[in-house]
């Protein structure tokens, strides 16, 4: 079994930028398909991005040019690096790799 522990939410304000990260307690990251998502209150889980095993990366529209994944091998690590954050950002937002969930972490961009 693996575990996902993802961590660096909080409060932002607008314009503001956040780094999210993703461990994982086993296994190798970089042979597995990993992505990041998220949910508002009241609406769907949102596709935000991917990082296949070669390290190729690709975003959904409503992210792309602001948020970014990359990974760190070493420390079996994912991240998510989102800058110019607004309200309509706020979300719990989840990691997944393989067919392994984190446990989502809130972000929350308000003044």
């Amino acid at each position: 079994q693996v575990q996902l522990m993802e961590s660096g939410g909080g409060l932002v304000q607008p314009g503001g930028s956040l780094r999210l990260s993703c461990a994982a307690s086993r296994g190798s990251i970089v042979s597995k398909l990993a992505a990041w998502y998220r949910q508002a209150p009241g609406k769907e889980r949102e596709f935000l991005g991917r990082i296949i095993p070669s390290g190729e990366t690709s975003y959904a529209d409503t992210v792309k040019g602001r948020f970014t994944i990359s990974r760190n091998i070493a420390q079996n690590t994912m991240y998510l690096q989102m800058n110019n954050l607004t309200p309509d950002d706020t979300a719990v937002y989840y990691c997944t790799i393989d067919r392994y969930w984190g446990q989502g972490t809130q972000v929350t961009v308000s003044s």
